[in-house]
C-alpha cells in the first residue's frame, strides 16, 4: 500500500463518523418547482420606482398569508417596508417612516437615522433574546453602509451605530486609498477619506460590495455572506467592458460575529474556478439551514450575457461550499411571458411551512448594465415552491 493511500486511511479511521465524507447532496430537479406566479409589482410604486424582495425575508403568517419584506429601488427614493397578505391577491404595503429623532408610532419605522438617508435591501431576524434585529443598506450623501436597528415590537426600530457601518461599500466616504489597496482595490489607491464627525476610517476587512445576507445560528452567533470585489486589469479575458463595472470579478466572502455588530474571521469561500466560463461571477449567496447542512441560492452571474441565475450549492459549515451542478435551479421565463426573462433576485432564504419549500424571489426583465430589456423595463416579486430541496 502507498504510503500517502495508508495516511489518508489512517487519517479517516481516526475521525468521527460525523465529519467523514457523506452522500453528495444534489439538489431536486427545476422540473419540481411548482408554477411560478407574480405576487407584488412595482405599479404602485413612484415613478422610476422598481419593487425587489431581493436579500429580504418571507416570513408565514396564519390562514395562508405571508409576510414579505421588499425595498424600493431603482430612480426613485430607497425606502423599505412590508407587504402582507395572500398571495395571489392583492398585498397591503406599508413603508417604513425614516426619522433622525425616535422612531414613529407606525406600522413599521426606523429612527436615529440621519436625514437623507435612505434604506434598501433589508435582512429581519428575530433574535434569540425576543427582540427584532434590522439590518439593511443605508444610502445618503456619501455613505453606502450596512446598518443595523433593532426593536422590542417589531414595528418601531432604532438605528444602533448609524456611524459605523457592519460592513462599507467600496464608495462609502469612511473608505480611503490605504484601506482599499489592502482590500485589493488598486485603482482606488488615491481615494480620500472624508468621515463626518464621530465616524472612523472604515478597516479593509470590512469593505464589501453588497448583496448580504445574514442568519442567526443555534448557539446563537451570526453569519454574513457578501458579494466582494476581486480586480482584473484590461487585457484580462475576465475584464467585460460592457459591465457597469468593469475590471471588478464578484465574489464571495463570508464573516462571522458573536453579536451580530462586530465582524471577524472574514473568508473567501466562492470564487470562479477552472470549470467555470470565463465571464462567470457570482452575485450573492442566500443560505437557509437545514437538517442536511446549509443549502444556499448562489447569484449565477454570466457577464457576457448579463443574466443573472439561481444557482444551488451546499456547505456542512459555511466555508467550503460543493456546487454540484453550475447550472440554473429556476429556469427563466421567456421574453414577455414573466418578468424574470434576464433575471433572478433571490429573497433571503427558502422557507420551509406546511410540508413544503417556499421562495419569493425577484425577476427582472432588463439586462443588469440596462442597456437592453424584453420589453419596457420592470421588475416583480414572484413566488414558486417546492416540495424538496435534494434529489
Amino acid at each position: 500500500m502507498r504510503r500517502r493511500r495508508f495516511l489518508q486511511l489512517a487519517a479517516s479511521a481516526s475521525m468521527p463518523f460525523s465529519s467523514r465524507a457523506a452522500e453528495p447532496l444534489r439538489p431536486s430537479p427545476s422540473s419540481a418547482w411548482s408554477p411560478r406566479r407574480i405576487v407584488l409589482g412595482s405599479e404602485d410604486l413612484p415613478a422610476g420606482g422598481m419593487i425587489q424582495n431581493f436579500t429580504s425575508p418571507a416570513e408565514p403568517l396564519d390562514g395562508g398569508a405571508w409576510r414579505l419584506w421588499v425595498s424600493i429601488s431603482g430612480k426613485a427614493p430607497f425606502n423599505i417596508g412590508i407587504a402582507e397578505g395572500i398571495p395571489g391577491k392583492k398585498l397591503r404595503v406599508n413603508w417604513a417612516e425614516l426619522s433622525p429623532g425616535e422612531p414613529a408610532d407606525a406600522p413599521l419605522s426606523i429612527g436615529n437615522l440621519p436625514a437623507d438617508w435612505r434604506p434598501k435591501q433589508p435582512v429581519h431576524l428575530r433574535l434569540k433574546n425576543g427582540r427584532h434585529r434590522l439590518y439593511f443598506w443605508a444610502h445618503g450623501p456619501g455613505v453606502v453602509r450596512y446598518l443595523a436597528a433593532e426593536s422590542e415590537d417589531g414595528r418601531r426600530y432604532r438605528v444602533l451605530e448609524p456611524g459605523r457601518g457592519c460592513i462599507v461599500h467600496p464608495a462609502d466616504r469612511t473608505v480611503g486609498g490605504a484601506a482599499s489597496v489592502e482590500a485589493g482595490l488598486n485603482r482606488r489607491a488615491n481615494r480620500i477619506a472624508a468621515p463626518a464627525a464621530g465616524e472612523e476610517l472604515a478597516p479593509a476587512s470590512l469593505i464589501a460590495n453588497d448583496a448580504t445576507n445574514i442568519c442567526q445560528l443555534p448557539d446563537g452567533t451570526f453569519e454574513l455572506y457578501t458579494a466582494a470585489l476581486l480586480e482584473v486589469p484590461k487585457g484580462d479575458p475576465r475584464y467585460m467592458a460592457h459591465d457597469n463595472t468593469p475590471g471588478w470579478v464578484r465574489v464571495i466572502d463570508r464573516l462571522q460575529s458573536d453579536d451580530g455588530l462586530h465582524w471577524t474571521d472574514r473568508r473567501r469561500i466562492i470564487t470562479p474556478d477552472e470549470k467555470d466560463p470565463i465571464d462567470q461571477q457570482f452575485y450573492y449567496l442566500a443560505v437557509t439551514p437545514t437538517e442536511r447542512g446549509r443549502i444556499g441560492m448562489l447569484g449565477h452571474y454570466r457577464v457576457e450575457a448579463q443574466t443573472m441565475d439561481l444557482e444551488w450549492c451546499c456547505s456542512s459549515d459555511g466555508i467550503t461550499w460543493e456546487r454540484p451542478t453550475r447550472e440554473p435551479w429556476i429556469q427563466r421565463a421567456a421574453p414577455g411571458v414573466l418578468p424574470d426573462s434576464y433575471g433572478i433576485y433571490t429573497g433571503g432564504s427558502l422557507v420551509q411551512h406546511e410540508g413544503r419549500w417556499h421562495l419569493f424571489y425577484t425577476g427582472f426583465n432588463e439586462a443588469h448594465n440596462h442597456k437592453d430589456s424584453h420589453g419596457p423595463a420592470t421588475h416583480a416579486v414572484l413566488y414558486a415552491s417546492i416540495p424538496s430541496l435534494w434529489a
